[in-house]
């Protein structure tokens, strides 16, 4: 597959500009938007409605919607109505959610693998236009067909990090969405955990952090709070320099990352120059990725300019 650009919406943004985004990312030439679904922002198909109704050619992925915040059919529903706007520019995305947010909301699940499982199934089997009676552990189907079957058919990919999830994710869904953050070593040994179970036309889409400067260091400054949060992160637990890199943050805080070698950056995102950026897409594209998303910083006034640097990013293909 080739590979496709896109940028992320934080949950940090108001919805508000999410038809300013969407309309520059589609006139820049970028293929993807990508809306974010944390508790307690923002919920992704109302920005994605918005996004598709005021662009062309622009597509718009859902990242990622908790299995558990909506019923399968509801779901379903959804992505299918999303399709309706812009058929063939929709991707679904369905994963655990965080079981403290689910917690809070009183929708836990005893197994969040076997219910992802049976949602991203019954989602899928929906969307196929599939008359679909089901009773499982914590999806409750009967006689259920949607009214309005999209054409085509949406992707549904897998928002996962773990082993088991991802080896879950080859079997039942049409690909794996990386959210993040996500380094190359990290896309690598998700690649392995997915490759054994997922047929040959499986989507892998990545979400990387982006920092574009002049002054490649400049970057790295604006980023290194970013990455001193994530070094317990599952999506940094694969660099091999994971140690390293904590004791320089524990000798010398933020100046030791900023000062960390340029191919340490390279594994952890599209920061430094332009250069750099393109560089780090490169690395992913090696390890199989089908798509990359540029995550922004959640300020709104950096955001905005950084759709230019995803715009050149995407030019430089």
């Amino acid at each position: 597959m080739p590979t496709t650009f896109g940028m992320c919406f934080p949950r940090e943004l108001p919805g508000a500009v999410v038809t300013e985004f969407a309309r520059r990312l589609d006139a820049g030439g970028v293929d993807e938007l990508w809306l974010i679904e944390d508790c307690f922002f923002t919920t992704a198909p109302p920005l994605a409605a918005a996004a598709l109704a005021t662009t062309e050619r622009l597509t718009v992925g859902l990242g990622i919607l908790p299995a558990v915040a909506r019923t399968a059919a509801v779901t379903a529903m959804e992505i299918a109505t999303l399709a309706s706007i812009g058929p063939g520019r929709v991707v679904g995305g369905i994963g655990h959610g965080i079981q403290s947010w689910m917690a809070q909301m009183g929708v836990a699940t005893a197994s969040p693998l076997t219910t992802l499982d049976e949602v991203i199934s019954s989602v899928r089997r929906l969307l196929r236009g599939e008359t679909v009676t089901f009773r499982g552990r914590e999806v409750t189907l009967e006689g259920v067909r949607l009214e309005h079957v999209p054409d085509p058919v949406p992707p549904v990919l897998a928002g996962v990090t773990g082993p088991k999830s991802l080896a879950l994710a080859g079997r039942v869904a049409d690909g794996v969405l990386l959210a993040g953050p996500s380094t190359v070593p990290h896309v690598r040994a998700a690649r392995r955990a997915v490759e054994a179970e997922s047929p040959s036309a499986f989507h892998i889409v990545t979400f990387t952090h982006v920092a574009v400067a002049q002054d490649r260091e400049d970057a790295y400054a604006e980023l290194a709070p970013f990455v001193a949060e994530s070094l317990d992160s599952p999506g940094f637990r694969d660099l091999p320099f994971i140690d390293d890199m904590r004791q320089r943050h524990d000798q010398r805080g933020l100046d030791g990352l900023v000062g960390m070698p340029r191919d340490w950056w390279l594994q952890i995102g599209a920061i430094g120059t332009l250069d750099d950026a393109i560089e780090h897409v490169a690395l992913l594209e090696a390890e199989g990725v089908t798509g990359v998303a540029f995550f922004p910083t959640p300020k709104l006034d950096v955001a905005r300019r950084q759709v230019d640097d995803v715009v050149a990013i995407a030019a430089s293909r």
